[in-house]
């Protein structure tokens, strides 16, 4: 009789560890979403005509609010996150435009540099939140 030994498979040939598509998929996209905003942001600022322009436009104007929300919503479950994010683009969005159009002062660059700063300043508040929150815990014993 002969003893048939089991080798354990390598952590690399397990079935579960080949590295999946839709992981490596997401900062692609990701990189493809800022490019297209970007570009649509430089169009609309620039007033180049192209019949693309309005929607990479659209797209920025949603993109760039929800993804600084996104940021500071950390703790939601991810689709709750989206639609909360989405929801808040809207309403910086709608903000910015009824802001503008009160003081008489609508212009189409200007409304992308309002969203941009809008959108930057959540995004850049969300890190200095986070730090606070952490000083305060390490100052209570």
């Amino acid at each position: 009789m002969q003893t048939i030994r089991i080798k354990t498979p390598s952590p690399d040939s397990a079935p579960g560890s080949r590295a999946r598509p839709a992981r490596d998929l997401a900062p692609l996209l990701a990189g493809a979403a800022a490019a297209v905003g970007g570009v649509g942001a430089v169009l609309a600022f620039a007033d180049v005509d192209w019949p693309l322009r309005a929607p990479c436009t659209l797209f920025f104007l949603l993109a760039a609010p929800s993804g600084a929300l996104a940021a500071v919503l950390r703790g939601l479950a991810p689709l709750g996150r989206a639609v909360a994010a989405v929801a808040g683009a809207i309403a910086v969005d709608m903000l910015v435009a009824q802001g503008m159009l009160a003081v008489h002062r609508w212009s189409a660059p200007g409304g992308i540099v309002a969203v941009t700063a809008i959108s930057s300043l959540i995004l850049l508040l969300s890190p200095a939140r986070r730090l606070r929150g952490r000083t305060a815990r390490r100052r209570t014993p």
